[in-house]
């Protein structure tokens, strides 16, 4: 009986002022030739390793990046997953055993760019952020699958202590809303945007307002971060 090896993929999403979504991915020599094919930060757990801890070392080792709030939002276990001819000829140049299944853990991130520029490190032969639209349907594995399971995961569930990484402490309802906006890829109406955000207990009202702007200034917001 073949042994099942577990390992963490991480989806790191970043917000820019371009007001588009970019997904951190990396480049990778898979042959001896010298062919290189792009991959969402990932590898094998170590003996005994707690899985949080995991994500967070490899994704350091492989990109440099360090005290993100990872989420854990899905398991893939598709015993096909490590099996085509692309995959196997990386794993035949970085495992022992390449044929044994492999299951992976996938984590979620969403920072501003801006506060983590990436540097490759480890079997990574590069590191950067890549536009959500752009992203190569060939990615390593089953990524492009743990991709879109990442994004429907952060679109249906709206895990504010994720989003709280993009907002600064004290925030207007339109800088949320613009949060969600691009988050969902669509315009939502903000009345209905501010009578969903009242029911939302992680979220209080404060008594202080915008300075320094030439409209009306708007009530400040903040997260009630032992809620979160």
């Amino acid at each position: 009986m073949s042994l099942i090896n577990l390992s963490v993929d991480c989806v790191i999403l970043g917000f820019d002022d371009d007001q588009k979504l970019k997904i951190l991915l990396i480049k990778k020599i898979i042959n001896k030739k010298g062919d290189v094919q792009y991959a969402i930060p990932g590898d094998l757990l170590e003996k005994d390793e707690d899985l949080l801890c995991g994500a967070k070392r490899i994704l350091k080792n492989l990109t440099s990046l360090d005290n993100l709030f990872l989420k854990q939002f899905r398991v893939f276990g598709n015993p096909e997953r490590t099996r085509d001819k692309k995959d196997q000829s990386w794993l035949n140049m970085y495992r022992k055993n390449p044929k044994e299944r492999v299951v992976t853990v996938g984590y979620l991130s969403l920072v501003k760019m801006e506060d983590y520029i990436p540097q490759a490190s480890s079997f990574a032969l590069d590191a950067e952020w890549v536009d959500l639209k752009s992203v190569p349907e060939n990615l390593a594995f089953d990524h492009n699958e743990i991709i879109k399971s990442g994004l429907r995961y952060l679109r249906t569930q709206l895990d504010h202590k994720i989003i709280s990484n993009l907002l600064p402490s004290k925030f207007t309802l339109s800088q949320l809303q613009y949060i969600y906006e691009i988050l969902l890829d669509e315009k939502l109406d903000k009345r209905n945007f501010r009578k969903n955000i009242s029911k939302i207990s992680v979220i209080k009202k404060t008594k202080e307002k915008q300075e320094g702007v030439a409209h009306k200034p708007a009530f400040l917001y903040t997260y009630e971060k032992e809620k979160l």
